[in-house]
């Protein structure tokens, strides 16, 4: 039960980093060092790791569903579990970068 739950919380780690990553490549001209760069000194780091935890919502009911099209899988709700303490801390770590 407790490597599901981590597996979970590494999986929506993942994901966020993921999602923010994708998120600076597809919607600004610069490079992503620099993004993170200057979203530390201009105080919007925290909007760009909240847009990241997106990707959280997706892989969240992805544990949860039982069927994908045509496809039967079993329904994971303790790695949804962990999936949704990643998106907690993302949260605790988007109040500390905006206050």
């Amino acid at each position: 039960m407790r490597i599901k739950i981590l597996k979970g919380f590494i999986l929506g780690l993942l994901a966020n980093a993921t999602g923010t990553f994708l998120y600076v490549y597809f919607f600004s001209d610069k490079q992503f060092e620099y993004v993170v760069e200057k979203g530390i000194e201009q105080g919007f780091m925290g909007s760009l790791i909240g847009l990241g935890a997106l990707l959280n919502v997706l892989l969240f009911f992805f544990f949860l569903t039982g069927r994908i099209g045509k496809f039967r899988k079993p329904v994971q709700p303790y790695e949804a579990r962990g999936v949704i303490m990643a998106t907690i801390l993302a949260a605790f770590v988007v109040l500390y970068f905006e206050f």
